[in-house]
């Protein structure tokens, strides 16, 4: 079996580049002019190739890398091996992700799988459809009439594009997603299987059944949004479901009709946000955490994972548990719980087993 290399598409940069992007200045004698072609992990790397290191849980590695270049954090600066060249930053990691951006362009965004631009053969664009100079549509996708799709977007094999949908310039749709009732801007990407725009969870409940209330809005992305594999955002009932620009929704992730969400969010893997619930700026939910309806998280409110959070959320909290509370009282709760359970004797323990009798016959 072959080994393919699937970002073949290697660039350079050298290295006053990095310094620059890093904002500092090359130690005295060092070479700016250096090529530097390659990126690898602290455990892994060559002379030949730049890594970076900002987590103590890596420090071991920092001591025996035999990196040429590392991008490190100032607290482990005097770890790095004296072989190894030190650009000392406070973000090593951000400074990374720049230079794998110039290194390997084609990883930032999901690219055409059959070609460069244009309709595929078994892609069926309905007449009505606008589509700019630039689309690429691969086979299997279907878009609906009067949908209209900006210069330099691309959309994956067996997508659909709803009737009337927009979608900006510079976007990537993945295969088997599905946008309907939707207003993307530009510079979107949606990872495979995501489905946006279909309808929200509403029933007028009653003991006679339950009555569907026609969900009638819209689902809005603004720019620079990335949406994971297989979420879902529901567009609204009778409001707009809004996703901020700049913020980055994980896969399996659900967001209900009416959410609002602010600028430059993060919401991590397997988060659940209920409908009419409004989330500032700059908020972060760990993965599995819940949010109950019609609810307000202030701008920059941070989450732990699996929190449980059942009422409004003032600006830059730190909340964690179920329910979810500020995240200082959280864990004390879990301390003392920790506590009671490891002081109790081994008698206690097994009593509370409930099979502390003889169950012979």
């Amino acid at each position: 079996m072959s080994d393919p290399v699937f970002f073949s598409d290697v660039g350079s940069v050298i290295l006053s580049d990095i310094a620059e992007l890093a904002g500092i200045n090359l130690p005295e004698g060092v070479d700016g002019s250096r090529i530097v072609s390659s990126a690898a992990p602290l455990e892994t790397a060559g002379p030949d190739d730049i890594a970076y290191m900002d987590n103590p849980r890596y420090a071991a590695m920092l001591a025996e890398t035999k990196a040429g270049i590392c991008l490190v954090s100032p607290r482990f600066a005097d770890r790095v091996p004296s072989s190894t060249l030190s650009l000392v930053t406070p973000v090593p990691y951000r400074v990374f992700a720049q230079v794998l951006a110039r290194l390997h362009p084609s990883a930032l965004r999901p690219r055409p799988l059959f070609s460069g631009s244009g309709v595929s053969p078994g892609a069926v664009v309905h007449p009505d459809a606008r589509l700019e100079t630039g689309v690429a549509v691969d086979p299997g996708a279907v878009i609906g009439a009067g949908a209209e799709i900006g210069s330099g977007t691309v959309i994956g094999a067996n997508a659909v594009i709803g009737a009337e949908v927009r979608i900006g310039r510079d976007c990537s749709i993945g295969p088997n997603v599905t946008i309907s009732h939707a207003l993307l801007g530009n510079r979107i990407v949606v990872h495979p299987g995501a489905s946006i725009g279909q309808d929200g969870f509403g029933f007028a409940m009653g003991p006679g059944g339950h009555l569907k209330v026609p969900q009638v809005g819209r689902v809005i992305i603004q720019d620079d949004v990335e949406i994971g594999a297989n979420t879902t955002i529901d567009r609204g009932a009778s409001r707009d479901t809004i996703i901020g620009e700049g913020t980055k929704i994980d896969n399996l992730v659900q967001i209900a009709h009416n959410v609002v969400i602010g600028r430059h969010c993060v919401i991590v893997a397997q988060v659940g946000i209920s409908g009419s619930t409004t989330l500032g700026d700059f908020v972060v939910f760990g993965g599995q955490s819940a949010v109950v309806g019609h609810v307000t998280i202030g701008t920059g409110a941070q989450f732990a994972a699996r929190s449980a959070v059942a009422e409004n959320v003032p600006a830059g909290a730190k909340w964690g548990g179920a329910p979810a509370q500020p995240i200082k009282e959280w864990m004390k709760e879990v301390a003392w719980l920790k506590m009671m359970i490891s002081s109790r004797s081994p008698g206690d323990r097994k009593s509370s087993s409930g099979n502390t009798g003889d169950d012979s016959q």
